[in-house]
């Protein structure tokens, strides 16, 4: 069995955004040579996100709505984790909605998606850089 590892940075300018990472995960895939196997795509912060859903922005957006709803960034003070001086107890709480990572099926060399099926790549606390590792694993 043969193992690929990459990792992807992003530094988003906004708080909140989504990033559709599909063709960097694709082209992972074929750096990798693997035909047939599992790919992991693993968001490497507590305040970001990997998830597979439709790439239409109306979607995402009603994600931003829903997601701020649920765990509203301010008031900060409502957050015991703000209380260490942090202002981001939001965007854990918006993490662990979205998932950390997700494991797509490889077949024949290409992601084995579904219809409309996308990889995003979840900023929640943006303005600094973060990580996304990529690990592909098979024949």
């Amino acid at each position: 069995m043969k193992s690929y590892r990459q990792e992807l940075w992003f530094d988003l300018p906004q708080r909140m955004g989504f990033v559709n990472i599909t063709p960097k995960v694709e082209e992972a895939l074929r750096k990798s040579g693997i035909r047939d196997g599992l790919c992991l795509v693993d968001a490497m912060h507590i305040t970001a996100s990997v998830f597979i859903n439709d790439d239409e922005a109306g979607l995402h957006q009603d994600y931003e709505r829903w997601l701020e709803d649920l765990a509203p960034h301010e008031p900060v003070s409502r957050y015991r984790h703000n209380l260490t001086g942090e202002d981001n107890a939001d965007a854990h709480c918006k993490r662990q909605v979205m998932g950390r990572e997700v494991v797509i099926a490889v077949t024949e060399g290409k992601l084995d998606f579904g219809p409309w099926e996308q990889v995003f790549y979840g900023e929640f606390d943006g303005r600094r850089r973060k990580r996304v590792l990529i690990k592909i694993i098979g024949e």
